[in-house]
């Protein structure tokens, strides 16, 4: 089945992987989740106005699979190629001949499969539910019996302020407020300030043991597990990146270095959303192919020639961070002799109390930890108190000494020095928020604010259909939680 210019196919594949793993990771209603979370997980790619007339999904619960179908007919065809027109101005092609490709497709079905805890995954077109790893249980410690935060990561001297009555209900107003805001489309919202929980939200349905959709917030886990693994001796910043596909005699990704992938400058060639849609290659930009189709992450990532010399660009694109998950992948395995899919729960999330995140795999078993993950506010919360805290929790060092520092450093090849080692920085004040914050983010409004000047976590997560109003609607909501805080 050809791809064509509109990828009905590997829209309806990504469709039906985020509704499996928001019913059976997250636990949501799937009514629910299909219209805030489905049909709009590639954002503007994914034609949601149009699609999700023609989308229509099933649930195999013995089985634990989810179909998601469309009808494609003449008229369908033509309106999908009007919205696509209009999406992508100044893009131009046989249309005639696309309307009658998508008008001879029929009925397309494309399946997701839940595995269990290394979540859902995409199969192939033919439905072959064959996965080239054995799935396993995932073992996480108890959850802490002393808070939510240990004793000594919680100020009590500098919290009088905002335990005052006033500040504390103009605070709960302005979280009521933003709950109530059909336009927001917020999933969570968490307030941590000098390390107590100060406000906490969720949206109807919700709650606070759910993993909820946290896309490219896992950008920032792999360099957290790449700095243990630093820290640990078993790889090194400014080595050759330690993958067999680039060590050929002559081949010039042999220069890109493991600093090279964590700062997204290693110069491999991947198109992305903001080129214009004439360099795609295929039917969807180079970075979103890992979201749509059900490829061998590592093979796709690592198998991208090189496009510009190392540290000579940097630009956000998802085959630095997946090559850099392939790097993880090997050395835990074939150096330390672990499994990678449990080590981040053993070596990281246990020691720090996160016990809700889940990221998921290819059908080879390798994380596609670009955007396929899921983890409850207060685990991301817990996150960014150890990058609050330089990577120290509770008086013993996770991250060595430095790699926070290094890590919200700007990367010397980004032109608006906003983005260090998979972790914006708001040097350019893209948020009302002091210029020292660093922040996590992911795609449909998904972000971690860690504010050291004012000892502030801010957690927001939010359902993809808001996409679009979503930067906007987190700004108002930052500047109305610093002002009921007295930091406006």
């Amino acid at each position: 089945m050809s791809a064509g210019i509109i990828p009905v196919e590997r829209l309806l594949a990504t469709s039906a992987k985020v509704l499996c793993s928001a019913v059976f990771v997250s636990g949501r209603d799937p009514h629910e989740a299909f219209v805030n979370s489905a049909t709009t997980a590639l954002q503007s790619a994914q034609l949601p106005e149009a699609m999700a007339e023609l989308m229509s999904w099933r649930i195999d619960w013995d089985t634990r699979c989810v179909e998601m179908r469309a009808r494609i007919d003449a008229p369908a065809a033509r309106r999908l190629v009007t919205v696509f027109r209009d999406t992508f101005t100044g893009f131009e092609a046989d249309w005639n001949a696309e309307i009658a490709r998508l008008s001879g497709l029929g009925e397309v079905c494309r399946t997701a499969l839940f595995t269990g805890d290394q979540g859902a995954v995409i199969l192939p077109r033919d439905g072959n539910r064959r996965l080239y790893f054995e799935p396993v249980p995932v073992t996480r410690g108890p959850v802490p019996s002393t808070g939510w935060l240990p004793d000594t990561m919680q100020d009590a001297r500098a919290l009088p302020a905002v335990m005052q009555d006033d500040a504390r209900r103009r605070l709960s107003t302005v979280l009521d407020a933003a709950m109530a805001d059909c336009d927001g489309y917020h999933a969570s919202i968490l307030v941590a300030w000098h390390g107590h929980l100060v406000g906490e939200r969720y949206a109807e349905g919700l709650d606070a043991d759910m993993p909820l959709e946290s896309w490219s917030m896992g950008k920032t886990v792999m360099s957290a597990l790449t700095g243990v693994l630093v820290g640990r001796g078993a790889l090194a910043l400014d080595q050759p990146a330690p993958l067999d596909e680039w060590r050929a005699p002559g081949d010039p990704r042999g220069m890109i270095t493991v600093r090279h992938l964590l700062n997204m400058s290693s110069g491999l060639a991947c198109t992305g959303m903001e080129e214009p849609r004439r360099a795609w290659k295929g039917s969807l930009p180079d970075h979103f192919t890992p979201y749509a189709g059900a490829v061998d992450v590592a093979r796709y990532a690592t198998g991208r020639p090189l496009e510009h010399p190392p540290a000579s660009v940097g630009r956000y694109r998802n085959c630095d961070p997946l090559a850099l998950s392939t790097i993880y992948h090997d050395t835990v395995r074939d150096a330390l002799g672990e499994d990678p899919r449990t080590w981040p729960q053993a070596m990281l999330f246990d020691r720090i109390g996160m016990h809700g995140l889940v990221h998921e795999t290819d059908r080879w078993g390798r994380f596609i930890i670009t955007g396929f993950n899921y983890g409850t506010a207060r685990d991301w919360a817990r996150f960014g108190h150890l990058y609050l805290h330089d990577g120290v929790w509770d008086g013993e060092r996770i991250l060595p000494a430095g790699w926070v520092a290094f890590s919200r450093t700007p990367a010397p090849a980004w032109p608006e020095a906003d983005y260090g080692a998979q972790l914006w920085i708001n040097t350019n004040r893209a948020f009302p928020l002091p210029p020292d914050t660093f922040y996590l983010y992911g795609g449909g409004g998904q972000y971690v604010f860690v504010v050291p000047g004012d000892n502030l976590v801010i957690v927001r997560q939010g359902h993809t259909r808001g996409w679009a109003g979503a930067k906007a609607k987190v700004e108002g909501l930052l500047r109305d939680i610093m002002a009921a805080l007295g930091r406006g």
